[in-house]
């Protein structure tokens, strides 16, 4: 697990209330990218990896079979929901463009699973090219590889303002 280090006591202590296997704990950097190249020097002998945000608190273990069983089949694999909503592609003053077809468009959650070599190579390829990107999709995707998607959970939200955290709190309390 990557974490900053003020942070490792804790994560530590969830860790060994929660689960039956070893947790190693690691620094993490200044972006995602580095933080998720960290954890891959440090678990050297995983087949796979999974990457998954503290933002989102609410994955399920089930999700997380089925990305990681994915990722076994293909190499990637990551969870990912349809988009509900017009897309539209604007200018820098706000004016609409075009609208894009929302069929073939998807939001991509956590996790992502990978074959630990693919990622390792995908990350080297990146750091060679000084490629810096948002997630490890777009890394596989730079060396031209494909990414399956599975179907994602709608209540696996990710937390980026109160009003999400006030939404996964209620999400807690529905049975």
């Amino acid at each position: 697990m990557v974490a900053p280090r003020e942070r490792w006591d804790a994560v530590q202590e969830l860790c060994a209330a929660s689960a039956s296997w070893q947790v190693r704990v690691v620094e993490g950097g200044e972006r995602r990218q580095d933080s998720v190249r960290a954890g891959l020097e440090a678990s050297p002998d995983a087949d796979i990896v999974c990457v998954h945000d503290a933002a989102r608190p609410l994955c399920t273990p089930q999700l997380f079979r089925e990305v990681v069983d994915a990722a076994r089949r293909h190499g990637a694999a990551t969870a990912a929901l349809p988009m509900i909503d017009s897309v539209k592609r604007v200018d820098a003053a706000g004016l609409i463009l075009t609208t894009l077809d929302r069929t073939e468009l998807v939001t991509v959650q956590t996790p992502q699973a990978f074959s630990m070599a693919l990622l390792r190579e995908a990350h080297e390829r990146a750091l060679a090219d000084h490629l810096m990107v948002d997630d490890d999709c777009a890394l596989v995707e730079h060396i031209g590889l494909q990414v399956v998607t599975v179907p994602g959970d709608p209540r696996n939200i990710k937390v980026t303002g109160t009003a999400d955290l006030a939404l996964v709190e209620s999400l807690l309390t529905v049975p």
